[in-house]
């Protein structure tokens, strides 16, 4: 979907690693390391973001870290154009829409950093239907063309283990 709109691939990666956790931040050689691209096209895209003011960055020790703007008038609308590119919009329709009874549901891992590396680690609380998820999750795959993992907890299981496993990576996408 992007790709139409946004001829570089690089800015395609960054607009996805920043909006779709805007809280997260990232720094010129992670990004170079994450991406396998040379810091130069990096660097090239990071300052055409930050002139266009979709990106803020701030300066820690020798290291530039870059964050999305979330006052920029376009964020919210690129933040949904992210999620809709990666399918988070499509899993999560499908998910309330016939799963049973969903009390929350966290993006974890990789996606909650924002770094689209083809699996979707999501984290379902509630009474979920296991035969209606099995069956969801392989179409939505087909879909969106990206491998879905789910684990589902109970709401005592999620007291239990939740602290746990909410020490990944997460972004909080229902409840």
């Amino acid at each position: 979907m992007l790709e139409g709109l946004i001829t570089s691939k690089t800015r395609i990666k960054l607009l996805m690693r920043f909006f779709l956790n805007p809280e997260s931040t990232a720094y010129l050689r992670k990004l170079s390391t994450e991406f396998g691209v040379s810091s130069n096209g990096i660097r090239e895209e990071l300052r055409h973001l930050e002139q266009a003011h979709l990106l803020l960055s701030e300066k820690k020790g020798r290291q530039v870290h870059f964050r999305a703007n979330q006052s920029h008038p376009l964020f919210s609308d690129l933040k949904t154009m992210v999620h809709k590119a990666l399918g988070i919009n499509q899993i999560l329709e499908s998910i309330l829409n016939r799963l049973g009874h969903l009390e929350a549901a966290y993006l974890i891992n990789d996606y909650a950093l924002g770094r689209d590396t083809g699996i979707i680690d999501i984290l379902l609380v509630g009474g979920i239907d296991p035969y209606h998820l099995t069956d969801l999750t392989r179409k939505t795959e087909r879909y969106i063309e990206r491998k879905i993992r789910t684990l589902v907890f109970s709401q005592e299981e999620f007291e239990r283990l939740g602290p746990e496993m909410l020490k990944r990576p997460h972004l909080r996408l229902w409840g």
